[in-house]
């Protein structure tokens, strides 16, 4: 047992599986750790508009309940406020036309969730649907704000929980990645992000697959091995799933006690079709490679020859016919107003209705062939590739702002959403393994996110190189210049 003061310490300078040891040992309770998370939103949330819908009262009952005994036993929790639908943690889904949605069971990823004995006590901010790179939905009532740069996005959609995390509110939350998601954020917020092989994790009951197979959940995190141990959780077919990931061989927890074999590397410092990035996220990556290389890891330039325009173009079909399908049926037949939906949702809608059944069978076919074009590349000589997360720093707030009705234009046109992140969403169509690891940083001090990514089902030597570099150049020590936080109850 600790006071205040002690605790607040432990919390800043441990990550959960840290935590949860010391809850093991009693050094602190689980109340007291939950004083510090809410303690955190207090004082923090204002500026960075990233923690909402609280539920302080269900956390406390599943203390008093007595927690699994699972890994992470004791560790305030926060689940992204899409997607996982949990009974006792209602959810706006980042869109006025569906605030404070409830649900009549829990889902199974948040079942395996909770089983690792964390506590969970509120949501975490996204974008509307889920689109965009960004996260300022007007259900929140403004955007969702960086740690390391008030000014700057946290990213999206999942920009609430990296900008949890990164700020100390809570050292692990949920997130889901369907272009990028959870790889995005943690690039902007200067954590580790991992997007499994395609159906790794359950969806159900809700959903059979999310986006034509793209969408996934995941988390953001400061260490690797809490991000290993989280999926290690989750990972399997929940009852009915359509189809599911080859099955892992030690799990994502053993193959980071260990590092790989020394890797082919192919190492790309322009976008996937050779356009320049921002000079500061080239530098990041030739960095990266270089300290690849002098962990014993071959290393060379190369880049896949796939038709990245096609899948971009069927990735903004699918994910259009996905938002109209979902808009649908919450409107209920009332009419689709601005005052419900914010306007790149209802641009999404409108492009969908150009789209006949066949079109959306084309999008997923284009999709299915790129996977086969990037399956290729790894087949080859070639085990990862090594790009930028993202074609520049973090973004403004402001620039992805869902106010355009050109949803197309939003996603695809100059300056815009794939010109900003272009790497991301080719893993999500492909379905293979991607993951950003905080190497980087630009020139104003904001964070710059490594991307690497390997063939389908090799998610063990991916997350494995991911640990051989947070240990090469551990990032965990590096935290934004924020207010520090009062021990509970004091003023």
């Amino acid at each position: 047992m600790t006071d205040g003061a002690g605790a607040g310490d432990l919390y800043d300078t441990h990550d959960a599986l840290g935590l949860a040891a010391l809850v093991a040992e009693g050094m602190v309770t689980p109340d007291e750790l939950l004083d510090q998370a809410l303690a955190r939103v207090a004082r923090l949330n204002p500026a960075l508009n990233a923690v909402v819908l609280v539920q302080e009262a269900a956390a406390r009952a599943a203390i008093a309940r007595g927690l699994p005994r699972g890994p992470l036993r004791g560790v305030p929790f926060l689940l992204k406020d899409l997607g996982c639908e949990a009974v006792e943690f209602p959810g706006h889904n980042g869109s006025r036309l569906l605030a404070n949605t409830r649900w009549p069971r829990d889902s199974a990823i948040y079942e395996r969730i909770r089983a690792t004995g964390v506590v969970t006590f509120g949501r975490t901010t996204s974008p509307e649907g889920g689109i965009g790179a960004a996260t300022e939905a007007a259900v929140y009532g403004g955007p969702t704000r960086n740690p390391w740069n008030l000014g700057h996005t946290p990213g999206g959609s999942s920009g609430g929980s990296g900008a949890a995390v990164a700020a100390g509110i809570v050292p692990a939350a949920h997130g889901s990645d369907g272009g990028g998601s959870v790889r995005i954020p943690a690039s902007c917020c200067g954590l580790f992000g991992f997007k499994p092989t395609r159906a790794r994790f359950p969806d159900g009951p809700y959903a059979g697959e999310g986006w034509a197979g793209m969408a996934t959940d995941g988390f953001l995190t400061r260490s690797v091995r809490d991000n290993a141990v989280l999926m290690d959780a989750c990972a399997g077919a929940d009852l009915g799933a359509p189809y599911w990931a080859p099955p892992l061989a030690r799990g994502y927890a053993d193959a980071i006690s260990r590092p790989p074999r020394r890797l082919r590397i192919a190492i790309c410092d322009t976008t996937l079709t050779g356009t320049p990035i921002h000079p500061d996220c080239a530098r990041a990556v030739q960095d990266a490679g270089r300290l690849l290389e002098s962990l014993g890891h071959h290393v060379t330039p190369a880049r896949p020859a796939a038709d990245i325009s096609g899948m971009m173009r069927a990735w903004t079909a699918i994910v259009a016919c996905g938002t109209a399908l979902g808009v649908r049926k919450a409107l209920a037949g009332r009419p689709l107003t601005p005052d419900l939906v914010e306007g790149v949702g209802r641009g999404a809608v409108a492009h969908a209705a150009t789209l006949g059944g066949a079109d959306y069978l084309e999008a997923v076919a284009r999709v299915h062939a790129f996977g086969r074009e990037m399956a290729a590349f790894f087949d080859g000589p070639h085990d990862i590739l090594l790009t930028a997360t993202l074609a520049e720093p973090p973004a403004n707030v402001g620039r992805f702002a869902h106010d355009t009705e050109d949803y197309v234009h939003y996603r695809t046109g100059p300056g815009m959403i794939f010109d900003y992140s272009p790497f991301c969403a080719a893993f999500n169509a492909s379905g293979q393994p991607a993951a950003s690891v905080p190497l980087g940083w630009s020139g104003d001090g904001l964070p710059i996110g490594i991307h690497l990514a390997a063939a389908f089902g090799a998610d063990e030597p991916l997350i494995a190189l991911c640990a051989e570099l947070e240990a090469a150049q551990p990032w965990r020590e590096r935290r934004p210049a924020l207010p520090r936080v009062p021990p509970p109850g004091n003023a």
